[in-house]
């Protein structure tokens, strides 16, 4: 029998990626439509970047971000207050056997992305990167 980590290490299974990418449609049009009967929550646009969830589909990892990065401090803690509500909608929405507990993080991605971009401007990396390129160009396959 193949321990968790084994299966860990090869990624995630189907199952988890169709169930996590349910949930994030679901969840993201629960947040936009308002669902959720909170005032501070339906006044911010909150994009569900990705779902990942467990491989017994019981925790749902939610990377979440306010449009605009907006609120990024109190956004988990908004959410985190109406997490029954938030739960128990996206329940009535699925038609999963078990609902997941929900996790929600922020989503970095953007910063990510962002601070990979400086570092390939900087000059002594782009020069690197243009050496690279005349080398590759230059050897015959």
């Amino acid at each position: 029998m193949a321990s968790n980590k084994s299966h860990e290490a090869r990624g995630p299974s189907q199952r988890q990626l169709r169930v996590g990418e349910l949930i994030r449609r679901t969840l993201s049009e629960i947040l936009s439509r308002g669902d959720v009967h909170n005032v501070e929550l339906s006044r911010m646009s909150i994009t569900v970047g990705e779902v990942r969830v467990s491989a017994d589909l019981k925790i749902a990892t939610c990377y979440v971000l306010p449009l605009g990065g907006d609120g990024k401090d109190g956004i988990l803690k908004l959410l985190a207050r109406n997490m029954y509500d938030i739960r128990h909608t996206l329940n009535k929405k699925l038609a999963l056997k078990h609902s997941p507990e929900l996790r929600f993080q922020l989503d970095d991605t953007f910063d990510q992305m962002d601070a990979t971009r400086k570092m390939l401007a900087q000059e002594h990396v782009a020069r690197d990167i243009a050496k690279v390129d005349v080398d590759e160009a230059e050897t015959p396959e």
